[in-house]
Protein backbone atom coordinates (compact mmCIF):
# COMPACT_ATOMS: atom_id res chain seq x y z
CA UNK A 1 0.00 0.00 0.00
CA UNK A 2 1.33 3.43 -0.95
CA UNK A 3 1.07 6.05 1.78
CA UNK A 4 0.66 9.78 1.14
CA UNK A 5 2.93 10.58 4.08
CA UNK A 6 6.62 10.72 3.22
CA UNK A 7 9.87 10.96 5.18
CA UNK A 8 10.59 14.58 6.12
CA UNK A 9 6.93 15.72 6.15
CA UNK A 10 5.55 17.68 9.07
CA UNK A 11 2.57 15.91 10.60
CA UNK A 12 0.10 16.52 13.42
CA UNK A 13 -1.07 13.75 15.75
CA UNK A 14 -4.88 13.59 15.70
CA UNK A 15 -5.52 10.76 18.20
CA UNK A 16 -3.76 9.16 21.15
CA UNK A 17 -1.76 10.40 24.10
CA UNK A 18 0.19 12.94 22.01
CA UNK A 19 -2.89 14.41 20.30
CA UNK A 20 -2.35 17.95 19.03
CA UNK A 21 1.45 17.77 18.85
CA UNK A 22 3.38 18.20 15.61
CA UNK A 23 6.64 16.65 14.50
CA UNK A 24 8.76 15.68 11.52
CA UNK A 25 8.49 12.17 10.04
CA UNK A 26 11.77 10.29 10.48
CA UNK A 27 10.81 6.96 8.95
CA UNK A 28 7.87 5.38 7.10
CA UNK A 29 7.14 1.63 7.19
CA UNK A 30 4.59 1.00 4.44
CA UNK A 31 4.35 -2.75 5.11
CA UNK A 32 3.29 -2.27 8.75
CA UNK A 33 1.51 1.06 8.02
CA UNK A 34 3.48 2.87 10.72
CA UNK A 35 5.40 6.15 10.87
CA UNK A 36 8.13 7.27 13.24
CA UNK A 37 7.65 10.92 14.25
CA UNK A 38 10.29 13.03 15.97
CA UNK A 39 9.39 13.69 19.63
CA UNK A 40 6.12 11.73 19.51
CA UNK A 41 5.18 8.46 21.30
CA UNK A 42 8.27 8.43 23.53
CA UNK A 43 8.62 5.21 25.52
CA UNK A 44 11.12 3.97 28.10
CA UNK A 45 13.35 1.08 27.05
CA UNK A 46 15.52 -0.85 29.50
CA UNK A 47 18.93 -1.82 28.17
CA UNK A 48 21.65 -4.03 29.55
CA UNK A 49 25.26 -2.86 29.63
CA UNK A 50 27.02 -3.64 26.34
CA UNK A 51 29.97 -2.50 24.27
CA UNK A 52 27.92 0.32 22.72
CA UNK A 53 26.24 1.33 25.98
CA UNK A 54 28.67 0.77 28.86
CA UNK A 55 26.37 1.84 31.64
CA UNK A 56 23.03 0.45 30.49
CA UNK A 57 19.90 1.77 32.17
CA UNK A 58 16.67 3.30 30.93
CA UNK A 59 16.61 4.95 27.51
CA UNK A 60 13.79 7.15 26.16
CA UNK A 61 13.14 6.64 22.46
CA UNK A 62 10.44 7.35 19.90
CA UNK A 63 8.29 4.43 18.86
CA UNK A 64 6.29 4.18 15.61
CA UNK A 65 2.58 4.99 15.50
CA UNK A 66 -0.07 4.01 12.97
CA UNK A 67 -0.25 6.32 9.97
CA UNK A 68 -4.01 6.84 10.44
CA UNK A 69 -3.29 8.65 13.72
CA UNK A 70 -1.42 11.49 11.97
CA UNK A 71 -2.33 14.07 9.33
CA UNK A 72 -0.14 16.26 7.17
CA UNK A 73 0.27 19.92 8.13
CA UNK A 74 -0.32 22.56 5.45
CA UNK A 75 1.51 25.87 5.03
CA UNK A 76 -0.84 27.54 7.54
CA UNK A 77 -0.16 24.96 10.27
CA UNK A 78 -3.54 23.19 10.04
CA UNK A 79 -4.04 19.44 9.68
CA UNK A 80 -5.04 18.46 6.15
CA UNK A 81 -5.47 15.56 3.79
CA UNK A 82 -3.19 15.24 0.77
CA UNK A 83 -4.27 15.39 -2.83
CA UNK A 84 -2.39 14.97 -6.09
CA UNK A 85 -2.31 17.56 -8.86
CA UNK A 86 -0.80 17.01 -12.31
CA UNK A 87 0.43 19.83 -14.53
CA UNK A 88 1.55 19.79 -18.14
CA UNK A 89 4.40 22.25 -18.68
CA UNK A 90 5.57 22.30 -22.31
CA UNK A 91 5.07 18.57 -22.80
CA UNK A 92 6.48 17.52 -19.41
CA UNK A 93 3.90 16.15 -16.98
CA UNK A 94 4.69 16.81 -13.31
CA UNK A 95 2.77 15.60 -10.30
CA UNK A 96 2.76 17.35 -6.94
CA UNK A 97 1.08 16.82 -3.59
CA UNK A 98 -1.31 19.55 -2.54
CA UNK A 99 -3.10 20.31 0.72
CA UNK A 100 -6.88 19.83 0.56
CA UNK A 101 -7.48 22.75 2.94
CA UNK A 102 -5.91 25.53 0.87
CA UNK A 103 -4.80 23.91 -2.41
CA UNK A 104 -1.14 24.87 -1.97
CA UNK A 105 1.76 22.52 -2.54
CA UNK A 106 3.01 20.51 0.43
Amino acid sequence: MKLKIKKGDTVKVITGNDRGETGRVLEVDSTKLRVLVEGINIRKKHSRPSAGNQQGGIISKEMPIHYSNVQLVDSEGKATRAGVKTEDKSGVITTMRIARTNGKEI
